[in-house]
């Protein structure tokens, strides 16, 4: 049932579908991070695909020579897959000045990879009313230098279409999530990140058929799991489902979790009404989503992030920060204190990007999944 996701993945970046797209003519636009509204490069008739690095931690000699070793190494991976030719597809790029190593990384691709289109939108820390003010101008900014690059015009009928598309695969992402909280979900976690790394490497229309055949055989396959424990995982961009399924092959079970790559990609629809533009309607969805940890005050994360824990009857949560992740990392204390609050044990992993769990990690995971089961008993 997963293959054909595990096929996307493990091309990616030069999936079968992406080169497809181009030998039609079609144009295939990069994004770097879940503040850049992808229904607007869709309606724009280009395929939106995520930039991330290597599937597996690696040797980052190119990256490591542009940008600073206290960068952490999600940005220092991407740019080094960007120098070595592996998005040479792209005909633009698309960052948001989210964190310090977001912006750096836009800043090197802009300056020495050839792709045409660059553009970065500034996003800000707060949902406040002159917050969704400006955010709205750097859409509409966005929008108009798209049409500008493009010739073309973006109507308000795309948008509706394209909103209408990714709306359809947030609904059935949060099906496959609901299938998550039962006492033996059909589907681990570590098949549930090959899912999610596929949404958003792939057609998205072609990418709902997928899930709606995975969701229409997944209660009648048989197919179960269990755990020591019911976990879920937080912190910085994961998109190794090795890494999980290091844990889960340590008899627990991750059920959830609160990442870019995942919870925060699809949580929450853009909502249409009568009285917003679709634009305002995107503009309001993207800055009012389940919030990164750069975003202030830090209380409606938090409150997601523990509702997530009781609706999947989650025992516990690990944290892996990307080394030099610093909103993360000055996230941590806080998060840490309110889950203790309300009597979650939580385990920090320092890891780099694309780890796939190494002896320590382990190591360090078995002892936390003897600890949860010694306060079950």
């Amino acid at each position: 049932m997963f293959d054909r996701f595990i096929e996307v993945n493990s091309t990616f970046p030069k999936t079968a579908h992406v080169l497809e797209h181009k030998r039609q003519g079609g144009l295939v636009f990069g994004w770097l991070c879940t503040y850049v509204p992808e229904e607007i490069m869709h309606a724009a008739g280009a395929l939106p695909v995520r930039i991330t690095g290597h599937n597996q931690e690696t040797e980052l000699e190119d990256g490591s020579a542009y940008l600073y070793v206290n960068n952490c190494s999600f940005s220092r991976s991407c740019l080094q897959m960007g120098l070595r030719g592996g998005y040479d597809f792209l005909d633009g790029v698309v960052g948001s000045s989210t964190c310090d190593g977001a912006r750096r990384l836009f800043d090197l691709w802009r300056n020495y990879i050839e792709t045409p289109f660059h553009h970065v939108l500034t996003i800000p820390r707060k949902s406040t009313p002159e917050a969704h003010a400006l955010y709205y101008q750097q859409v509409v900014q966005f929008k108009e230098r798209l049409e500008e690059f493009l010739g073309i015009q973006i109507t308000d009928e795309k948008l509706h279409q394209s909103i209408d598309v990714y709306n359809e695969s947030r609904t059935l992402l949060k099906n496959l999530y609901e299938l998550r909280k039962l006492d033996n979900p059909p589907i681990s976690g570590a098949e549930t990140m090959e899912v999610l790394n596929a949404s958003f490497r792939m057609p998205k229309e072609l990418f709902n058929e997928y899930l709606k055949d995975l969701l229409r055989d997944l209660p009648s396959s048989g197919h179960t799991h269990n755990g020591l424990a019911r976990l879920m995982v937080t912190g910085s961009v994961l998109t190794n489902p090795e890494f999980i399924k290091s844990i889960e092959n340590q008899g627990a079970l991750v059920v959830a979790d609160d990442l870019c790559t995942s919870t925060r990609y699809w949580s929450d629809p853009v909502e249409l009404n009568e009285d917003t533009t679709p634009l305002q309607a995107i503009s309001r969805r993207y800055l009012d989503n389940f919030p990164c940890a750069r975003m202030f005050p830090s209380d409606k994360r938090f409150n997601r992030i523990l509702s997530l824990v009781q609706d999947f009857k989650v025992d516990g949560v690990i944290s892996q920060i990307i080394r030099y992740c610093v909103a993360y990392a000055h996230d941590l204390p806080l998060l840490t204190e309110r889950l203790r609050a309300n009597g979650i044990p939580m385990l920090a992993l320092d890891v780099e990007y694309g780890t796939s769990g190494s002896g320590q990690i382990q190591t360090r995971v078995q002892a936390f999944l003897e600890m949860l089961g010694a306060r079950k008993r």
